[in-house]
């Protein structure tokens, strides 16, 4: 009898090791090819934990574990500022298989959404952005009930160079009926029917707001520019921060005619304040710890990080671009 229970303990042991994590987190381990050492860093975009993290590469492995109560979506960001999802699902595990020199085919099993997304990253290997659009498309169409639909639908269809509101909220409401009670889905919905009166070609609508100092700024001051740029950053994203710095270059030698404001997603005042001193940035630049849920970022329609709105004489001419494309464009408007 003794002899039985150990075994039993045993066999539930190994049972419980195999899952990797227990109930009410994620885990994900995995190995990089051609990365010995180094770090890359995760956030989560729909709120699954606060912040950024930085994982650590040692001996090409690396290991992250985290609280999950309910689905989410964490992105991994590698040194060449390059981005791929991971989907938490409470008491699972999943293992990423990568090459740091071919990081878009980057392999990751363990759960359905994962081996999806894994699948749908090898079929777009090759593809144009039109040919990857539509894949992603087709995809949604075939697996609404999927945390893969929502990812896509927000990348290509949203917060792309192109966005596509109409069809995104006609995707939305497919994955919809699948996922009633999804909240993540229920604010992009909200946030496309939004961008249908902010997206280019549309007036800058109207707003007030407080900047880090206390004084007090307006969508008027921005309208009445003849170039202007909304733009989101934070301490923690480099990418923003040099974009942030180019721009400050460009208003510098604009002879007045390039006005900025900012978006700082810190939930820290303090460090969003302490970078501000430190680049010298006078842009008036909001900042109240809300991150992604401001206000005024929602109605603007600024969803990413980086995101920019460009403006010309207080029209919506291009938003969501890039950071060499919003230099091209502004070099053609400050002529």
């Amino acid at each position: 009898m003794k002899k039985f229970a150990y075994i039993l303990i045993l066999f539930i042991t190994l049972v419980l090791t195999s899952c990797g994590v227990s109930g009410g987190h994620f885990k994900f381990e995995g190995k990089f090819l051609n990365m010995n050492q180094g770090e890359f860093y995760v956030y989560s975009p729909d709120g699954g934990f606060e912040g950024v993290d930085t994982i650590k590469v040692e001996g090409g492995r690396f290991t992250f574990e985290t609280e999950c109560k309910e689905d989410f979506t964490i992105m991994l960001v590698f040194p060449n500022f390059s981005e791929q999802p991971i989907f938490a699902k409470s008491g699972k595990s999943v293992e990423i298989k990568a090459d740091a020199s071919h990081l878009k085919e980057m392999e990751v099993s363990g759960t359905e959404d994962n081996e999806l997304m894994t699948k749908f990253r090898q079929n777009i290997l090759k593809d144009t952005p039109p040919e990857a659009k539509k894949h992603a498309e087709d995809f949604v169409r075939e697996h609404p009930n999927s945390m893969c639909s929502i990812y896509l639908i927000k990348k290509y269809f949203i917060t792309s160079t192109q966005p596509d509101y109409r069809k995104a909220l006609s995707l939305i409401n497919i994955v919809e009926k699948e996922q009633p009670k999804n909240g993540q889905l229920a604010k992009m919905k909200q946030l496309a029917e939004t961008m249908k009166n902010v997206g280019t070609g549309a007036t800058l609508p109207s707003f007030t707001a407080y900047d880090i100092n206390g004084k007090l700024v307006s969508s008027t001051e921005m309208s009445s520019a003849p170039v202007a740029v909304i733009y989101t950053w934070a301490t923690y994203n480099y990418d923003s921060q040099d974009m942030q710095r180019e721009l400050k270059s460009r208003q510098k030698k604009s002879n007045g005619k390039l006005k900025l404001m900012s978006f700082c997603l810190d939930a820290s005042k303090s460090e969003c304040k302490n970078n501000i001193k430190r680049d010298s940035i006078a842009c008036p630049t909001i900042c109240n710890g809300e991150m992604l849920e401001d206000k005024t970022l929602k109605k603007l329609g600024l969803e990413n990080l980086p995101d920019n709105i460009i403006l010309q004489n207080g029209k919506i001419i291009a938003r969501g671009m890039k950071k060499q494309e919003l230099y091209n464009k502004l070099d053609q408007l400050l002529k």
